[in-house]
Parts: structure tokens; sequence; C-alpha cells
């Protein structure tokens, strides 16, 4: 009777458990969903990338077949005459320098002000914080070409218009309030107790601020100074309107040095506008890490 309950009657092969088909269908899933990823990357990788190629293939073709119809995506003949162009003109370098300076003024004066402020809404308790803290934010509601006629007249009654300060005023004017609130977000992640244990040991509000906190919100006071000096560096309409030709930036200037009313001198602008690019994509990508922490810091607490 025990050898026939033990004995294994014979049929057909039992059909594989339940566990290991909803594995393959999870790797089959998983496959899947890396294929989609790896396509979408691509698509949207060419999209992003095909301006700049255009960029590069125009200011490497020469003149006379830039103008050809159809448009040629590769060019039959390389030339380098349009950078050869861009060294020989001396306009290109003052525009250049009014950039930088310009930039950099702005970016130190944005992170400057910011900080504070940033520092002031995220410890500090007092009547209307949240208040003044949405007034500030609702700034940026407010299309910015919008208030140039009011800033045009301000600067214009005070004599600035043609000045470096017309330009860095203007220009931290607008990137104030995402800095403020970048910081901010910053500052609410370093706990309170660090500044309060300074503060009984003696230490002063500015020594906390210069000492510690700054230091240790190093990377976000680099993401707001990048997001300044990107807004400074990229404007047009604020450099044209506000600066004249000596001291307009690259933007209105490259516009004004290749764009006339009966031709537009396409490879030369193809290839300043390239090099232009260069110096903020290396700077973005060199500290996309501190951009990207900037932007989601305080998005989380816990």
């Amino acid at each position: 009777m025990t050898a026939l309950l033990t004995e294994t009657p014979a049929g057909p092969t039992a059909a594989p458990p339940p566990v290991a088909a909803r594995r393959r269908r999870s790797r089959s899933d998983r496959r899947a969903v890396t294929v989609s990823a790896w396509i979408a990357v691509v698509v949207f990788g060419g999209f992003a990338l095909l301006p700049v190629y255009w960029l590069l293939a125009t200011s490497l073709t020469s003149r006379t077949e830039v103008f050809a119809y159809p448009p040629k995506l590769f060019p039959t003949e390389i030339t380098f005459e349009a950078y050869t162009a861009l060294a020989s003109n001396p306009a290109l370098f003052g525009y250049l320098r009014n950039s930088i300076v310009v930039s950099v003024i702005t970016a130190l004066l944005s992170v400057i002000v910011s900080a504070y402020m940033g520092y002031a809404f995220s410890k500090f308790r007092y009547r209307g914080r949240r208040s003044l803290m949405y007034f500030v934010l609702a700034s940026q509601m407010f299309p910015q070409a919008l208030l140039l006629i009011t800033l045009y007249a301000v600067f214009s009654a005070y004599g600035l218009l043609n000045t470096y300060a017309a330009l860095v005023l203007s220009f931290t004017t607008f990137t104030l309030p995402l800095c403020v609130w970048m910081l901010k977000g910053f500052f609410d992640t370093i706990p309170d107790e660090l500044v309060e244990a300074a503060l009984m040991d003696g230490a002063s509000r500015m020594r906390i601020i210069h000492s510690i906190v700054m230091p240790l919100a190093a990377p976000g006071l680099i993401a707001a100074g990048l997001f300044a000096f990107v807004r400074g560096w990229n404007d047009f309409i604020f450099a044209l309107t506000l600066a004249g030709p000596d001291k307009q930036t690259l933007p209105p200037g490259l516009v004004n040095t290749f764009i006339g009313e009966a031709s537009t001198a396409w490879p030369e602008l193809m290839a300043a506008s390239l090099v232009v690019s260069l110096p903020v994509a290396i700077a973005f990508i060199a500290l996309q890490r501190y951009l990207v922490g900037g932007m989601t810091a305080g998005a989380v607490k816990g």
C-alpha cells in the first residue's frame, strides 16, 4: 500500500510553476522598457542636437553653397573662412568683453543679495514672511519685455543708459526671485540646531552666516551664480535696448554685425554663435551637478 502511494504516476510533463512564468514576463517587460527608453533618448537627443549640428555644418560651408536649394545636410566642401573672419573682427572682442563683465557682475550681485534674502526667509520667523516670499516669486509672473519701457524711462532719468550698470541692474532684477528661492531651499536643509549651537557658543549672526552656513550652501551658491551668469550672457532684448554700441553684449552685437538689410552672412553668424555658446556649455557641463542640486534642494524634507 505504501509503495502504491509513493509511486509517481506516469503522464504528461507538468506545466512550469507560475513564479517562473512571472519572472520571464518581468524580464521581458524590463527589456521592452529599456528598448523604449533608448528609442526615446535617441529621438529627443537627435531633436536637441540637430540645431547644434546645423550651426556647425553651416559655419563650415562656403557662402555660395549656403544658399543652395534644396539645402544639403552635409557640406560638400569644408572651409574655415567663417572662423578666420571672426578672428580678424575686432568689434567681436569688444562685445565679448562686455558680455564677460556684465555676466560676471550680474552673477556676483545676484548671489550676494539672494544669499542674504534666502537665509532670512529660511531661518528667521517674522510677521509677513510668507507673504513677502510669495511677493518675490510673483514678480516672475510678469513678462520681462513688459517692464522694458519702465526700466528704460527710469535709467534714462538717472543717466544710466548705455552703461554697464543699466544691464547689470536689469539682469539682476529678473534673476533674483529664482536665486532667492533656490538658496532658501538649500538653507532649509541646514539644521536649525547647528545655528543654535553656534549662537550658544557666542558666534554672531554674521559669523554664523559667513563661516558656517555659506560653506555648507556652496553648491547652491554655485547653482545660483551659474543661472545668473547664463541669464546675463544670453539676453538680447535688454542688451539691445539699454546699451549703446560701446556697451552691447554678444547677442545683439552678432546681429548688428552679420545681419544686414540686404544680406546675411550666415556662415560667419553660425560660427560666432557656436563659439559664443561654448563657454556656457562648458560651464554647465562642469557644474551641472550643482545646478541640479540647487533646483531640487528643499523639495523633500525628512
